[in-house]
């Protein structure tokens, strides 16, 4: 046993320290040999040499030790407390010379917007004085009457400016009656078109700030107006619009290649990538059932009788190449 292995301060004691010291006090005294390679014992206080014998330790009684060493401890703490004390008094005058770094999100040009209410005040006031152009992908028509209504009013505020609004929906809300009254009710310069497949709900505003949700149940969403983040929402945008197909001013509906119509072409794809149906009805916008029913009509219209054998005859049928070649 050597005294670096109990290199340690006064304060602690340890197994072998310990032991040696507990059998001081049965004992009465040790031999002073038998301490040396446990110099935390004379450090701390516990043993001292006999005045009569100095080859021998005689132990101290814990009672007068322990609070010897809770002192130091204390000492040594405010020690440390008056050396933090002198440290924040130098470095306090600095604080002013530097100006707090902003937050994150606000270099990056996001912020967080929390609640329906927060985010729809949110879009108001970027829409309120705006002139220009509104680029908004809408994957399904929700909200409540009231909800509708302010955005109907908003929009034709926009409209009476002399602005431009283009909506992207999916194919399934060309039959919703509410979203061809909306384009009804309307005056001005607006279109919108519809595709199989679009992103999730997207709202630029004269290309300045875009919108876009946080979380699956649009209780949050982020408020964007980093320029590079601007332009690909742009761009992403304007290729989707050039894929769509007209629903206002002109209701256009896709013609039927070989007797394929455009949602059995969709469906067709999304089932050769593997998808299963309830991802199909996810991606074009329907319920798992009317999914379902799309693919029983696919599998009868080419003869199918597993999920397995559909895969391989939608591959031969050359749906998706004629999708390709209308495009």
């Amino acid at each position: 046993m050597t005294a670096t292995a109990h290199d340690h301060g006064p304060e602690e004691l340890c197994e072998a320290g310990l032991q040696l010291y507990t059998r001081a006090l049965r004992e009465g005294q040790v031999p002073a040999g038998d301490a040396d390679a446990l110099p935390c014992l004379i450090d701390a206080g516990l043993l001292q040499p006999d005045v009569t014998d100095p080859r021998r330790l005689r132990p101290v009684a814990p009672a007068v030790a322990l609070p010897r060493l809770l002192r130091t401890v204390d000492e040594d703490i405010a020690h440390r407390r008056r050396q933090g004390a002198r440290l924040a008094e130098a470095l306090e005058p600095l604080l002013v010379l530097a100006a707090p770094d902003p937050a994150p999100a606000e270099v990056a040009g996001i912020r967080m917007l929390s609640g329906l209410d927060r985010i729809n005040v949110a879009i108001s006031e970027a829409m309120e004085r705006v002139c220009g152009e509104i680029l908004a992908i809408q994957p399904h028509s929700r909200g409540n009457d009231a909800v509708r209504n302010a955005s109907l009013i908003r929009d034709q505020a926009l409209l009476d400016r002399g602005g431009r609004i283009r909506t992207l929906y999916q194919h399934t809300q060309r039959h919703v009656p509410r979203v061809a009254s909306r384009y009804e009710q309307l005056r001005g310069d607006v279109e919108a078109r519809t595709l199989d497949e679009v992103t999730e709900r997207l709202l630029i505003i004269d290309r300045q700030v875009a919108f876009i949700p946080a979380n699956k149940d649009r209780t949050l969403a982020l408020e964007i107006r980093h320029p590079a983040l601007l332009d690909y929402f742009a761009i992403i945008f304007d290729r989707l619009w050039h894929l769509a197909s007209p629903m206002y001013p002109e209701v256009a509906q896709r013609p039927s290649l070989n007797g394929f119509t455009p949602r059995q072409r969709a469906i067709a794809r999304l089932l050769t990538e593997g998808h299963t149906d309830t991802v199909i009805a996810d991606r074009l916008g329907m319920n798992v059932r009317t999914a379902r029913l799309h693919i029983a009509k696919l599998a009868a219209t080419l003869g199918s009788q597993s999920r397995t054998q559909l895969g391989y005859l939608i591959g031969q049928s050359g749906i998706l190449d004629l999708e390709e070649e209308h495009e």
